[in-house]
């Protein structure tokens, strides 16, 4: 999969070429290349923003360096545009995997007060956000997008990781314990040194429930809810 990212920081993206995304880089699953939207201001001091028609606070990027900066991809005709922007729809996990399905993905960080809207209508296939609430520009957005869309990308990590995580199966993931086997006088739960594989899947399903239920009940359906819900009450007479 290739990301291209129009910033006004490339620097920034350094950051993500580090661990699992690096070794997918030098093995070649993964291509990442910045593109500093400020190398194609004509502006002699390289402005890349203006004031705002209408008036109002703040500055806006120019639309004419953004769409050159556009143009200089190689085969963007066949990429996805991504706008990193609070106006967007929050980034999930069904998003996350129908992006991974993506070849090409270029993405677009803002700042200042935003974007000229013409160059947004004429190159944005879809607008993105990743929580309701202002950063200072996008690239922190598009680093997000690329760590967790990157994880879908095949041989990038193990198979089985991805399909155990949190939102795999609408379910947050259960806790995770490793040695010692005591910490703190606290115990890791019998069952998972039990060497029975059922009961240990029966009881990770079960501690996905709870966790769920207690952190984020809004992602289960009435029935794994009352499942939940009587799991808790069992736990709480014992």
């Amino acid at each position: 999969m290739k990301f291209d990212v129009l910033t006004l920081f490339p620097e920034m993206f350094t950051s993500v070429k580090e661990s699992i995304i690096g070794r997918a880089i030098k093995n070649n699953l993964i291509e990442l290349n910045t593109i500093n939207i400020r190398d194609f201001s004509t502006d002699k001091h390289k402005h890349v923003d203006d004031t705002p028609y209408g008036g109002g606070a703040g500055m806006v990027i120019n639309p004419t360096v953004v769409y050159e900066a556009y143009k200089s991809i190689n085969n963007r005709e066949n990429a996805k545009v991504i706008y990193l922007s609070p106006k967007g729809k929050t980034l999930n996990h069904a998003k996350v995997l129908e992006l991974a399905k993506e070849e090409h993905l270029i993405l677009l960080c803002g700042h200042y007060e935003g974007i000229d809207e013409r160059v947004l209508k004429k190159i944005v296939d879809e607008e993105i956000s990743i929580g309701d609430y202002v950063l200072t520009g996008g690239e922190l957005p598009a680093m997000c997008l690329i760590d967790a869309v990157a994880r879908y990308v095949p041989n990038v990590i193990n198979g089985d990781s991805t399909m155990e995580e949190t939102f795999s199966n609408n379910l947050l993931e259960y806790p995770q314990y490793t040695r010692p086997l005591e910490f703190e006088n606290e115990k890791v739960p019998d069952v998972l040194i039990s060497g029975n594989h059922q009961e240990i899947e029966k009881w990770r399903y079960n501690q996905s429930l709870i966790e769920t239920y207690t952190k984020r009940p809004e992602l289960l359906n009435k029935k794994q809810k009352e499942q939940a819900e009587k799991l808790i009450a069992q736990k709480s007479e014992n």
